[in-house]
Parts: structure tokens; sequence; C-alpha cells
């Protein structure tokens, strides 16, 4: 999941001013976005003895999950006694995930969501990709006792928090509780919290930043999924939304204008060189097997990271310049000491204040 969901507006209120123009308004008779936030982030009221609401009701919460750049490329297929997973390859990332790695890591995040919401509602989920070989990954269900987890709690509190923390340290007992629900089959996770390990994983962000803004096709997808004004969110109901990384929202003409001008090298590994340093620590995931099975399975352990982040008042947002970019990821394992295994994603951790939510586009939307 690419981290490069914030870019540089300094100017943008004075701009926006000077042009007569208004910061962020839906048109007339649309709801606005907080509303739209209000409704897509929240515990529905549960579907007792309606199978098919209470399906319905599982895919909404496992499209609350993260995806790069927030394309939600999943499309969901509800069976007898089953819900199945599928990639949408229409809204793939082929700049910055050319392998699909971030991909299948976002299917395993909407899978852990289903797991967690299924087993509040009476269903053991039991995931794994179907016998033929594709690649839809099928989460069988079974009745059980309802158990509704701390991290299902924290489903509609999680986000990605792209600002900055407030640079105080973790508690043992938290990262002890952090390394648990990161950690799964085939997948380890290392927590860096000494300030010279971090430092150094800053060196390469901010090499993989400049290899990645030295790339024009990766520069022109992820402004692709910038939704700059409130409107242009909710009418898609996907993409980076700008004021979720810090930024002010802005007529969409004006915020493809600025974001040529102050979308620099420089401004994004200034913005970089903060976030780690105000960050209580970085974890990286690292997994031993390449290929889609494990890369679904790195998606549930950091949706579960995430979920005990949010559990705990933990901020965590992505850093994964340095695995995005394949000619720095065998220098920064090497960095690791991890061997052959790959590691997968960077997400720095600490305390800071929520941002914006982003949407969702509706379930009849994702449904096959």
């Amino acid at each position: 999941m690419s981290s490069r969901r914030e870019f540089i507006f300094a100017s943008l209120a004075s701009v926006g001013a000077m042009a007569g123009l208004p910061s962020c308004s839906t048109e007339s008779g649309v709801d606005s976005y907080q509303d739209v936030a209000d409704r897509t982030w929240r515990h529905g009221k549960g579907a007792a003895g309606d199978k098919a609401a209470l399906l319905h009701e599982l895919v909404r919460y496992a499209t609350l999950a993260p995806s790069s750049h927030n394309t939600q490329c999943w499309k969901f297929r509800l069976e007898d006694g089953a819900i199945s997973i599928l990639p949408d390859l229409s809204r793939r990332c082929p700049a910055v995930d050319p392998d699909d790695h971030h991909l299948f890591v976002s299917l395993g995040c909407a899978a852990e969501n289903l797991i967690q919401a299924a087993l509040a509602n009476g269903l053991k989920g039991h995931a794994g990709f179907d016998a033929t070989g594709g690649t839809a990954l099928r989460v069988a269900l079974e009745p059980t006792n309802p158990v509704a987890s701390k991290l299902f709690q924290a489903i509609t509190e999680r986000q990605s928090t792209r600002g900055e923390y407030d640079g105080q340290p973790l508690a043992r007992q938290e990262l002890e509780l952090l390394e648990k629900a990161g950690t799964g089959n085939g997948v380890r996770l290392i927590l860096l919290t000494e300030r010279q390990a971090m430092e150094r994983v800053l060196e390469y962000v901010v090499q993989g930043n400049t290899a990645q803004m030295n790339d024009p096709a990766f520069v022109e997808e992820l402004k692709k999924w910038i939704r700059f004004s409130d409107d242009e969110a909710v009418r898609t109901g996907d993409g980076l939304y700008a004021a979720s990384s810090g930024n002010l929202p802005s007529p969409t003409w004006l915020g493809s204008l600025l974001f040529g001008l102050f979308f620099t090298q420089k401004s994004e590994n200034d913005k970089y060189a903060k976030h780690v340093r105000s960050s209580a620590g970085i974890a990286i995931f690292v997994s031993d097997t390449p290929g889609a099975a494990q890369w679904v399975e790195v998606g549930r352990c950091y949706e579960r990271f995430a979920l005990q982040s949010a559990a705990l008042g933990i901020r965590n947002a992505m850093l994964n310049q340095p695995v995005e970019v394949s000619a720095l990821r065998p220098q920064f394992a090497a960095f690791l000491d991890v061997g052959k295994r790959r590691p997968d994603l960077v997400v720095r951790f600490g305390r800071g204040p929520k941002l914006p939510s982003s949407l969702r586009r509706p379930v009849e939307a994702v449904l096959v």
C-alpha cells in the first residue's frame, strides 16, 4: 500500500482566497463529506435472522479495510456458506505495484475485517484460495458463538493517519500487543524503536521517494487517485482525499495545478523526515515466501496490527518506498538482516490527532 498519500499544498489557502474560491463545500442538495463519512464509518445494527442482509453487512465491514491509494481493488461474491473476495484488476496500480503485491495485501486486509465482523455476528471464518488455483480468496463461514472482539470494535476507528505524531514512546505492553497482532503464518514483524535504526529507515525512504518522484508514470498514477475536493471524493467514494493527508480540499482544477507546483522531492523528503522523527517506532512486515497467498497473509497481519493500534489509540501510516522500489528492496532486506525473505510493508506508528477518514464505495458497487 503506497505511502504516497500526501502532497504539499503549502499556499493552497492563500491562492484559493486570492482566486475568490471556497476551500471545501459540496454542491447544493448533495450530502456533505462529513455526512457521508459518518455513514461509512459506523457499526451496523446487526441483521439477526436475515441471512442476505448479514452477508451484505459483512461485505460492508470488509470494504472498510485499507487498500493501495484507496483504490478498493476488490470484488465480493456471495455464496452458500461463504463469501469470496476477488481482485478487481481494473483498479490495479501498475506503476507503484507492478507485481500486484499491494493488491493482494489489500485483499488480505479486507478478509481480516470480514472474519472479525463475522465472528461478532456468530460466524467463524476460514480464508483460503479456491481449490482450482484461481485468484479468488474464499472465506468459508460456519456458525459459532458470537464474540465482538476489541479488534472488531476498532474497525470503525482505524485509519491511515498521515500526519505528525507526538514522538512519545509506547509502553512495553503496547509493543507486545502490536507484535502479537502483526505476526502470522510465514509473516514476521520487526519493531524498530531506537532512533538510530529509525534514521536508517528514513534514509531508505528518502532514496525510494526520490526514485519514485523521478518516474513520470508513478506521479501520473498517484495524481489519478487523488481527490482534491469534497465533491469529487463524495462522487467517487474512493481515492486519496486531500484532507485525509492534512491538506486543504480545493476545486479539482486548482488542486491539480498546485500539485504540479508543490509536489517536489524536497517538500516530500522534508515531510517524511518530520513524520519518522515524530513517530514512536517503525514496524516492518517480512514474509517467508513470495506469491499471492503469502501476500494475503501479510495483509491479514497488517490489518490486525492496525486494528490493535486503533484499539489502543495509536495511529499508523505506510512508509513503503523502501519496498516499492525494486532496486532498493534487496538493500533494505540486507539492512534488516532477513536473508532472502521479502520486506513487504513499512509502517510508522505513534500517538497523534485523527484526520478526516477516507470514503468507500457502496456495497452494491463491489458485489459480483
